[in-house]
């Protein structure tokens, strides 16, 4: 049986406001920027409180209203992307979303349909009518008191000259990370002469099968891609610090500490780390077979690039630390894969002027401290499957308080 089509984007109707000298503004109590795991979330949990979707029936006459804002071409968030051989079986697991379970029919099938299919449905069944695809290009302020608005101007991804200026009493920031891959500088980058290829860019292990291949990174998603490109390949793995190999249990309490550990840098206006980064790397079954067959030993980061491979200086390639092996001072290498992570998406607030001298934005929970009627979910503590669904549900609830409804 075909699968439903996500639910058509929804026109905006009498709260429409039109000026001759610009762009349409639509008048309405909340912005909802993402439509990921931790913005449908949020979504559902408005909904709960009493406001009214953008393009359901009578929504130009409701008490309160709110939108979801999304720049991808159909449901699904960032799994829409992930490479195909990412299964269900091998993604961390991917929580409910409130109110409708997710049944995996079939563990081998790959998240980049799975998922997205999980969240149009979503989408249908609550009636959350996702206006897609528009990107947010940035968000301002506009009045003061009681009467202050954010101004949220976006452009249509096909049809760019198509701009729509959403003024909201509140926001809520679930825009991600994969939009901003971290590229990592070291010397002699702008050299190589090989391929090189962000965790973003990766579709199948087949692409890299023409020479020796190079991984950089400490996560899982460097664990997953390297078991898979050395069945094609020969590879190098190297890392910033040793491997974090976890030889127990992951418990709800280890859980806890974690995202505990994230939470109190964020609370400090620092840049967040991942959860995963503070967990470790579990020692599944499959991960003990790629270390025995040596895929999965990691040598210390090199020191530079070189036009055809990457180089340690001299006395870098010993290890001085357990975890890491060593190696020749000069690997040969066709592609390095860099699976260095992502930041979160924020250029789009900058006008707010949100940051902190630390680098990040200082934080209670979802809540912007600087800024009550802003919340940031799927970013710090609850950039987690599970994370971002619970996040979205104290983002609503703290909005209902800083907007007085």
């Amino acid at each position: 049986m075909p699968r439903p089509a996500a639910a058509a984007p929804a026109a905006a109707g009498r709260r429409a406001r039109r000026d001759p000298r610009g762009p349409r503004t639509v008048d309405v109590d909340v912005v909802v920027v993402g439509a990921g795991q931790a913005g449908l979330a949020t979504a559902y949990h408005l909904h709960r409180t009493g406001l009214v979707p953008v393009g359901s029936a009578g929504w130009e006459r409701a008490r309160g209203t709110f939108v979801v804002l999304d720049e991808n071409p159909r449901a699904g968030g960032a799994w829409q992307h992930r490479w195909r051989s990412l299964t269900m079986a091998d993604a961390h697991r991917v929580h409910d979303l409130p109110g409708m379970p997710l049944t995996i029919a079939d563990p081998a099938e790959p998240a980049a349909d799975a998922v997205p299919y999980y969240f149009a449905q979503y989408e249908e069944a609550f009636g959350l009518n996702v206006q897609r695809p528009v990107r947010v290009a940035r968000v301002e302020r506009s009045g003061d008191g009681d009467d202050r608005r954010f101004l949220v101007t976006t452009r249509h991804v096909d049809h760019p000259e198509e701009v729509v200026v959403w003024a909201a009493r509140g926001l809520v920031n679930a825009s991600g990370t994969w939009g901003r891959p971290f590229w990592p500088a070291y010397p002699g980058r702008a050299q190589f002469r090989g391929r090189q290829l962000h965790t973003r860019d990766f579709r199948a292990a087949s692409d890299l099968a023409d020479g020796h291949v190079v991984v950089v990174g400490g996560g899982t998603s460097a664990v997953q891609l390297l078991l898979q490109v050395a069945q094609v390949t020969t590879t190098t793995w190297v890392t910033r610090r040793p491997p974090a190999w976890l030889d127990e249990e992951f418990t709800p309490e280890l859980g806890r500490e974690a995202v505990g550990r994230v939470h109190e840098r964020v609370a400090a206006g620092l840049v967040p780390e991942s959860v995963v980064s503070v967990t470790g790397l579990p020692l599944t079954p499959e991960y003990r077979a790629g270390i025995e067959s040596g895929v999965l030993r990691a040598r210390p980061v090199f020191s530079r690039l070189v036009p055809d491979g990457v180089a340690w200086d001299p006395g870098s390639t010993a290890p001085a630390v357990d975890g890491w092996v060593d190696g020749p001072p000069l690997v040969e290498a066709r592609t390095v894969l860099w699976a260095t992570g992502f930041r979160a998406s924020l250029d789009h607030l900058a006008p707010l002027g949100l940051r902190a001298p630390g680098g990040g934005i200082v934080m209670d929970g979802t809540e912007v401290v600087a800024e009550p009627r802003v919340q940031l979910v799927g970013y710090g503590p609850s950039a987690s499957t599970i994370g971002a669904t619970r996040a979205g549900r104290e983002a609503a609830r703290r909005l209902r308080r800083a907007l007085g409804w």
